[in-house]
């Protein structure tokens, strides 16, 4: 199997304020030709560094590619740097500097001395075109090895590798073909997941796997490779349904669908429609069901009751309700899934009422403790959370609880309902 290096150039990406995608884009489209990466590197603009970061990955992998670096100014520095690395000096082509310098008058403007840097390239070098942009890629191979310079922009990079550098990667790789799948799971932790699941997995010598807790839910990540796409998609299939099988109901997704997703296509399967009704999740739910395209078909109404007076006034909460048990209770979760349901006209309707923090908690009702109602045209019921983390994550992990109990809710009762042949 083939390996991999990616190193990101610039300084900046070192701060806070910026984030390498361009790594994560491209080990994407390596593991899908059947190249594994096996490292990533960030090197600031410095050339020492740089230089012997390139040298060493040359030496040791199958490909390598640099991001960004490519600029006119000083502290792009990739392209004399990289040459010093594999032993090449640089060439200068007066066609580059002919083709900037019309590029500048297109713009309205003369070239600036200082872009004759982009028409150098590293001798025995590829030049990759670059329309997108003023910085040309560069491909080279060297005792075999595949050594890639690419721009940092993504609309630069992305279209200069799909063009000019996958070909030749799908080449070295052979016939490999390489796939992924995300399996989601709701309400069991990471360590529950592996007990449950290792001795499934490791029965498939040839499939990685990784299980990884995101936020609110667990990820099952599954990658395999074989001679064939449809060997490759036989092998993933099977893994996931004996996972699928093994775990439940606490599958969600077996192909890195999210939750509002999956709830909107089963609520379009089944031709049934939603309300929502929302405290402390301050219409985080509703935003989650509309980023779905069509979500027009189910989701009807939502309305963001935060106050104890919207909850009686908009929801129809009794008053005496929430003098009683609090807005924070499961009297009113479920009063406020009934009032939503009636409002709207909709077969289901959901709310969320609870304690985001950081303050407002007390003994009995910590910050985290979060009610989720839930009501049918049948029944009304309620579950309650403690939910650990910060404002953010409880409201989102309230939201995804909110989902989750719809999604179960709507599963029990097509299960519960009785076959044509019973009857």
């Amino acid at each position: 199997m083939l390996s991999a290096e990616i190193i990101a150039v610039g300084s900046e990406l070192l701060t806070p304020e910026k984030t390498d995608s361009n790594s994560l884009w491209l080990t994407e489209k390596l593991n899908e030709a059947g190249v594994e990466v096996m490292l990533k590197t960030i090197v600031g603009d410095d050339e020492a560094r740089l230089e012997e970061t390139i040298r060493d990955a040359v030496k040791r992998s199958d490909i390598v590619i640099t991001t960004g670096g490519l600029g006119p100014t000083e502290d792009d520095v990739t392209r004399q740097v990289s040459g010093r690395a594999v032993g090449r000096e640089l060439v200068y082509h007066d066609e580059l500097e002919a083709d900037l310098r019309e590029r500048f008058r297109r713009w309205g403007r003369e070239m600036p001395e200082i872009n004759k840097r982009q028409a150098y390239v590293i001798e025995g070098a590829e030049i990759l075109p670059n329309p997108n942009g003023s910085a040309v890629g560069m491909k080279l191979e060297i005792d075999g090895k595949l050594f890639v310079v690419l721009p940092g922009p993504p609309r630069e990079l992305k279209p200069m590798y799909e063009n000019f550098v996958a070909s030749r990667v799908r080449e070295m790789a052979g016939e490999v073909y390489a796939k992924r799948r995300i399996l989601r799971v709701s309400g069991m932790g990471e360590s529950a997941v592996d007990e449950v699941i290792a001795p499934i997995y490791k029965a498939f010598e040839n499939v990685q796997t990784s299980i990884l807790f995101s936020k609110s839910e667990i990820e099952v990540h599954l990658a395999a490779k074989a001679s064939s796409e449809k060997e490759v998609l036989g092998i993933l299939d099977k893994l996931a349904g004996k996972i699928a099988d093994a775990l439940g109901m606490a599958v969600f997704a077996t192909n890195g669908e999210t939750l509002e997703e999956v709830v909107g296509a089963m609520l379009i399967a089944e031709g049934k429609t939603l309300a929502v009704a929302e405290s402390c999740t301050g219409g985080l739910i509703g935003m989650r069901l509309t980023d779905v395209a069509g979500s027009s078909q189910y989701f009807l109404e939502g309305a963001v009751t935060y106050s104890n007076e919207a909850k009686m006034r908009t929801l129809g909460v009794p008053e005496q309700t929430l003098i009683d048990h609090g807005a924070v209770s499961a009297e009113t979760a479920e009063a406020m899934a009934e009032g939503i349901r009636r409002r709207a006209g909709t077969d289901y309707g959901i709310s969320v009422t609870g304690i985001a923090g950081p303050d407002g908690g007390t003994v009995e009702k910590p910050v985290g403790t979060v009610l989720i109602g839930y009501a049918d045209a049948g029944k009304t019921r309620s579950v309650k959370f403690t939910f650990p983390g910060d404002r953010y994550l409880i409201r989102w992990r309230s939201s995804q609880a909110a989902l989750d109990y719809l999604r179960r809710q709507m599963i029990k009762a097509k299960n519960a309902e009785p076959s044509a042949a019973a009857g």
